[in-house]
């Protein structure tokens, strides 16, 4: 069985996947066709291509499976990026795809085509850890809303994807599967904390992935892998099944999203997970917008190349430059202005997450058989949750630092459709560096948004003199989605967005 597949049993099969490919030949498609569109060629198209593909008849779903498969069998051994493969199951739901397609019938916009999750979202029968050694073995026995969701689309899931100990840093290494590589440089970190999902969508293993974002964790992964990711508005998409559960005040910052080599997938998929589930109460029925129906001309957009917090590198500050020049082009109104309270997110965002220090969080992973923690998870415990805070009055007032920082975000943007920015001012790090005091500085482009709840999308428009992948982030007012979504679409097809790896 699948969720029973052990670490050895997992690369045995790993390394089968593309002997299977070598004797599958997709009955839609002449042998010379499938020549063509072998390997490469498939796993390098988009979900929305491969979903087009599918229902021309073009391709079939179990050929893109296998080819997906034999892709995941060639680069998993240096990434470690998938930690649970399903290869049995997505390839009797590739048949049960084809199967149905031939009887005229569709799921929905995701059919037949491969994806994967991200390792912190249950799966109904496989296992989920959310990277801690206390839940190793653990199986669900539903599957997250979103999840839940995908699949009834079509989605195909292929495995699972590694992460940092409860999806807890900006790197992604814990003590039940190891360290996770950048495809651009393998001594160096995909992010975090969807780290294994940007790492197999950049290296051609998934088209679509799902994971999460409570601080920068879809979006930085994005930016050091080169790839397109959308955060969607706090209170879009149910967290239902998500593990650790965010509960309390500290719920807002959580947001299930997506992440894809191409922002036509983020915007194809979004629809599907989006809307109440009347489990997460947290969730609104908002209308969600096409971003197709977006005109660029006449948009307001601020940008600015530091927060005055921590300063860029200055490739990183010329893909801001560049990105704003691109929207002038498109007829956007342009401000160079920079929010009053940009540099506070990281203080503001650190502080709310202190409380107890995290003993709250040590008694949990010990309770749970988590003992002991990871080596990064210790640092995130030492360096953004601790010290304690004093008591009770010190607590209650981070919180109020954290809406006084929404509310001045808020009045900024009420003169501007969106805010253009870095990610991060750096590049992806080498492992083990993302808790060094100035690395940490860096932090808070990203979680400004995740105090603010509001859309925000990302996607690659250059390269470091390292050959390392150089994204931004275009945030949007709450619920335009829309907007932030053909704001970077917009940069993609300027900049050209994804570009393979090399290291793999």
């Amino acid at each position: 069985m699948d969720n029973k597949m052990g670490r050895r049993d997992f690369l045995g099969t790993v390394a089968l996947a593309g002997a299977v490919v070598a004797t599958t030949r997709s009955p839609f498609i002449s042998p010379a066709a499938a020549a063509s569109e072998a390997g490469g060629e498939i796993t390098s198209k988009s979900a929305t291509e491969l979903a087009a593909a599918i229902r021309s008849r073009s391709l079939s779903s179990k050929a893109i499976v296998e080819a997906h498969l034999e892709r995941i069998a060639k680069v998993n051994p240096k990434l470690n990026a998938i930690v649970q493969l399903t290869a049995d199951s997505a390839r009797k739901e590739a048949d049960e795809s084809d199967a149905a397609l031939a009887r005229g019938e569709i799921k929905g916009p995701l059919h037949g085509v491969p994806i994967t999750i991200k390792d912190t979202l249950e799966t109904n029968g496989v296992i989920c850890t959310g990277g801690t050694k206390g839940r190793a073995n653990f199986v669900p026995k539903a599957d997250a809303t979103a999840v839940a969701r995908l699949r009834a689309a079509g989605g195909i899931i292929l495995g699972k994807t590694n992460v940092p100990e409860l999806a807890g840093a900006i790197e992604t290494d814990n003590l039940v599967y190891g360290r996770t590589n950048n495809p651009y440089d393998l001594g160096r970190t995909p992010g975090g904390s969807s780290g294994g999902e940007a790492a197999i969508i950049s290296a051609c293993g998934s088209p679509l992935g799902l994971g999460t974002d409570a601080g920068g964790s879809i979006r930085i992964p994005a930016h050091f892998c080169g790839l397109a990711a959308i955060k969607p508005t706090s209170g879009r998409v149910p967290r239902t099944g998500q593990f650790p559960m965010p509960l309390g005040a500290r719920n807002a910052v959580f947001h299930v999203s997506l992440i894809a080599r191409k922002v036509e997938d983020l915007a194809l998929a979004l629809p599907v997970i989006a809307g109440p589930d009347f489990r997460d109460h947290s969730i609104v029925g908002m209308p969600l917008m096409d971003p197709k129906g977006v005109t660029l001309s006449g948009l307001k957009l601020a940008y600015f190349e530091d927060d005055g917090m921590a300063t860029p590198t200055k490739e990183i500050s010329a893909a801001v430059r560049d990105s704003a020049k691109a929207f002038m082009d498109a007829g956007v109104k342009v401000d160079e202005n920079r929010p009053p309270d940009a540099g506070k997110a990281g203080t503001v965002y650190f502080d709310m997450s202190r409380g107890d220090g995290g003993a709250g969080t040590r008694a949990f992973l010990k309770s749970i058989g988590s003992d002991p923690i990871s080596p990064l998870f210790e640092q995130a415990l030492t360096h953004s949750v601790a010290p304690a805070m004093a008591n009770t009055t010190d607590a209650l007032a981070a919180f109020v630092r954290w809406d006084l920082f929404s509310n001045s975000m808020l009045r900024f943007m009420e003169n501007y459709d969106a805010i253009l920015s870095a990610v991060a001012p750096f590049p992806a790090l080498p492992h083990g560096t993302s808790f060094d005091e100035e690395n940490r500085k860096g932090f808070g482009y990203a979680q400004a948004y995740n105090l603010t709840g509001w859309p925000t999308a990302t996607v690659r428009v250059g390269t470091s003199p390292e050959g390392l992948p150089l994204g931004v982030q275009v945030a949007a007012r709450p619920w335009r989605e829309d907007v932030a979504l053909a704001l970077v679409q917009h940069l993609e097809r300027t900049f050209g967005g994804w570009k393979m790896p090399a290291a793999i």
